[in-house]
C-alpha cells in the first residue's frame, strides 16, 4: 500500500498501540537545554529512575547564555545562573553528553543537532522546545515536548503520542532567486493562517522545495510550528545525505551503507494520499516581511498593511496588532523606519544565512541610529564564518558580532529591543517578544541586512 513519508517514519517507530488509541513511539534522540533540562533530570533522580539510553541523550547551554563577545556574564537572564549551574550538575550526574558554554560544539540546540550528526534522516528526536521540528529538514521525525514527557522519554526510550493527520504543502512555480526558504514559509502562513496546519504532520514538497539547500529546508521546517503544525518535514535527497556524512555522531563504515540504503526509501510513494493538501504558487512572490504580531500577519515587501478582515476573532486580532505596531491599513510596508536589526536564532543563523547577509552588507554601513546585532547559530558556525572573513564584513558595516546562543530571539532580560521597531531573522513577532514594547518585523537575513543599511524596511533586491 502506498505510504507517505510521515507514515513510513511513524510505522518504523511505532512500538505498540494503547487501548485508548495512542501509539507508543520509540525515541532515538533526546535533547535538553538549560531552560528546562534541569527539571527533567532532577525528577528522574528523585524518582530513582535511570536514563535508559544515556548515549542517546544530549544537553546544551543555549537559551539564556550571555552572547556578548567573550561572554562577560554567564547569562543574560536575571537569576539564570542557577538554571545553568543546576543543568550542568544534573547532566554530569546523569552521565549524558553536555555541550557546555566553553565547548567548541556549543550552539543553539536545533543548529548543533544536525551539525553534529545527532539529528539524522529517519530518526525520531524530541526536545523541550517547540522548534524541534527544524530537523525535519533532514527527513527526521522531530517534535517539541514538555518537561514531563522529556522525563518519560529519558527513562523509557518511548513516548505515548496521538497520531496526527498528514498534510502536504506543495510549492509550485519558480520563485525569484531573492526569495528564500524564510520567505516561502512566511508566505504559506500568511496565505493559510497560523493554524493552517493545526495538529498535522506537514510534508513540504514541490520543485521549489527540491531546489532548497539543506539549511534552507531546516529554516522551512523550523517555522512549521508557526503554521500550527505538530511537525514539519522534507523528504531527504542526495544533498542531505552528503550533508550528514562524516559528522561526529553520524554512522560510519558498514553502518553508513545500511543507513544510506534505508534513507533512500524515505520519500512519499507516488499514489500515497494525505488527509489534507495545500498549495502555494511561488511565481512572482516577493521577499516577505511581517507587519503585525503573528507570523500570519505577513505581506510581500512591496505590499501594504491590510484592512482587518475575516472571522471576528481574527479581525479583532488584526486590530490589536495594528495598535501595538503603530500602523494603519494601507500603509506601505517598505520604508517603515527601524531602530534595530537582528540576525540570529535557530531559524536563520547558519553559515548560508550569514553569507547571504554579508553579501548585502559588504562595502556598506548600517544606517545611523540603528542597533544591529548578529549572533551565529553555533560556535562552529561562528568559527567557519570568521575563517571566511564574514565577521569583518559585519563589524565593518556596524553590526555587533557576538557569541552563539538564542540571544534576542526572545527577551530574557539584559539586552533587548524594548520600545524599538526591529527587523529580525527570528521566527516569532509576538508582543514584547524582543523586549518590552518591541515591535518586531520578521524577514530573511538578506532583508534584515538591507533594512539595516537603509534604516527602514527595504527590498533586498534593490541592494544586490
Amino acid at each position: 500500500m502506498p505510504s507517505t513519508l510521515f507514515e513510513k517514519l511513524w510505522a518504523a517507530h511505532e512500538v505498540a498501540r494503547t487501548d485508548d488509541g495512542q501509539s507508543l513511539i520509540a525515541i532515538d534522540r533526546v535533547f535538553l537545554h538549560e531552560r528546562t533540562g534541569t527539571l527533567a533530570l532532577q525528577a528522574l533522580e528523585k524518582a530513582g529512575r535511570a536514563i535508559r539510553h544515556p548515549e542517546r541523550a544530549f544537553c546544551v547551554m543555549d537559551h539564556i547564555v550571555d552572547t556578548r563577545p567573550g561572554r562577560p556574564g554567564l547569562t543574560r537572564m536575571p537569576g539564570g545562573a542557577e538554571f545553568i549551574t543546576a543543568t550542568r550538575e544534573a547532566a554530569l550526574q546523569a552521565g549524558i553528553r553536555l555541550f557546555d558554554i566553553d565547548d567548541s560544539r556549543q550552539g543553539i540546540v536545533h543548529v548543533i543537532s544536525p551539525e553534529l550528526g545527532i539529528a539524522l534522516p529517519g530518526l525520531t528526536l524530541v526536545c523541550p522546545d517547540s522548534h524541534t521540528c527544524t530537523v525535519g529538514g533532514l527527513g527526521a521525525l522531530a517534535w517539541g515536548i514538555g518537561t514531563t514527557q522529556a522525563e518519560h522519554a529519558l527513562a523509557t526510550g518511548t513516548l505515548r503520542v496521538d497520531k496526527p493527520a498528514a498534510m502536504r504543502v506543495r510549492f509550485t512555480g519558480r520563485p525569484d532567486p531573492a526569495v528564500t526558504a524564510k520567505d516561502l514559509i512566511l508566505a504559506v502562513i500568511a496565505q493559510h493562517s497560523a493554524v493552517g496546519g493545526l495538529g498535522c504532520a506537514v510534508e513540504f514538497a514541490g520543485d521549489a522545495i527540491d531546489a532548497l539547500s539543506v539549511e534552507g529546508r531546516m529554516t522551512l521546517c523550523n517555522m512549521a510550528i508557526e503554521f500550527g503544525a505538530w511537525t514539519g518535514m522534507v523528504a531527504p535527497n542526495e544533498e542531505v545525505f552528503e550533508y550528514v556524512s562524516g559528522r561526529e555522531f553520524s554512522p560510519r563504515g558498514a553502518l553508513w551503507d545500511r543507513a544510506l540504503a534505508a534513507w533512500r526509501e524515505l520519500k512519499t510513494d507516488e499514489d500515497a494520499s494525505f488527509d489534507r493538501e495545500l498549495e502555494l504558487d511561488c511565481e512572482g512572490l516577493a521577499p516577505q516581511v511581517s507587519w503585525g504580531t503573528s507570523p500570519e500577519h505577513t505581506v510581500g515587501i512591496d505590499g501594504v498593511v491590510p484592512e482587518p478582515g475575516g472571522a471576528s476573532g481574527r479581525r479583532e486580532g488584526m486590530r490589536r496588532a495594528l495598535d501595538y505596531m503603530g500602523l494603519a491599513p494601507g500603509r506601505r510596508v517598505e520604508g517603515l523606519e527601524i531602530g534595530a536589526a537582528f540576525i540570529g536564532s535557530c531559524t536563520n543563523a547558519r553559515l548560508s544565512d550569514l553569507r547571504a547577509a554579508a553579501g548585502i552588507l559588504d562595502g556598506r554601513r548600517v544606517a545611523d541610529g540603528v542597533k544591529a546585532i548578529c549572533v551565529p547559530g553555533s560556535t562552529a558556525v561562528r568559527a567557519a564564518a570568521e575563517a571566511e572573513g564574514l565577521h569583518r564584513v559585519f563589524e565593518s558595516a556596524g553590526f555587533e558580532w557576538q557569541e552563539s546562543g538564542c540571544a534576542m530571539c526572545f527577551y530574557a532580560g539584559g539586552d533587548g529591543f524594548g520600545g524599538m521597531r526591529a527587523v529580525s531573522s527570528t521566527n516569532r513577532n509576538f508582543e514584547n517578544r524582543q523586549g518590552p514594547g518591541a515591535r518586531t518585523h520578521l524577514a530573511s537575513p538578506a532583508t534584515v541586512a538591507a533594512s539595516a543599511v537603509a534604516g527602514r524596511l527595504t527590498d533586498p533586491r534593490k541592494l544586490v
